[in-house]
């Protein structure tokens, strides 16, 4: 893989990262599962699985062989390594091309990853192809719905190569219908006084 932006960042960000960021990490994948109903029996890939914390958190749920991450900086992996049992299955590369054969899941989490991705559609239409018919996408990210997000968002378009877009909760929900996603919905909440995020949930059908 070409070393970009992203790659970059958290390279340098990987081993504080967990401290760093425990509170977002923590409260935004809490409030995530709390908006699904994972059932023992799912494959699920967690999209941009960083240090491995969703999937940490999944295990209460699912057993270890049902669970893959993909993520696109290798010091993020050498730290969910560290972390998760060997039986994980751990996969460097992006978004764009994802490493799975067809109708491979039938759940695909995404979080706090989406505002990086810069094809959005790609992204999705890759998401699409691995889930199995009548797999659920989830993703949880900023909400440009948010005055604070708004702001967030100029500050890195401006400041931060990494980062791509924050988007409101129309455009989200339309770029899910555009790539023949169907039942989607969209919750939006805050975890505190700045953060404000979504979760969109959509069937493949």
């Amino acid at each position: 893989m070409a070393n970009t932006p992203v790659q970059e960042e958290y390279s340098r960000l990987a081993p504080n990262y967990d401290q760093r960021w425990s509170f977002y990490v923590e409260t935004s994948l809490q409030e995530t599962i709390n908006r699904l109903n994972i059932k023992p029996h799912e494959r699920i890939l967690d999209l941009g699985c960083g240090t491995g914390t969703l999937i940490e958190k999944l295990l209460q749920f699912v057993p270890e062989k049902n669970l893959v991450g993909l993520d696109a900086s290798q010091e993020m992996l050498s730290v969910a390594k560290q972390k998760l049992p060997t039986s994980v299955d751990l996969h460097l590369g992006n978004a764009d091309n994802l490493p799975f054969p067809s109708e491979s899941f039938e759940r695909i989490i995404s979080t706090s990853s989406f505002h990086y991705f810069p094809n959005p559609s790609q992204a999705i239409r890759e998401a699409k192809r691995v889930l199995k018919p009548n797999g659920c996408l989830v993703i949880t990210d900023w909400c440009y719905d948010y005055l604070s997000c708004r702001i967030l968002d100029v500050f890195l378009r401006l400041f931060n190569r990494a980062h791509f877009r924050t988007y409101k909760a129309k455009e989200l929900q339309q770029l899910l219908q555009e790539e023949g996603f169907s039942d989607v919905s969209i919750e939006r909440y805050k975890l505190n006084w700045f953060w404000g995020m979504m979760t969109a949930k959509a069937i493949k059908k």
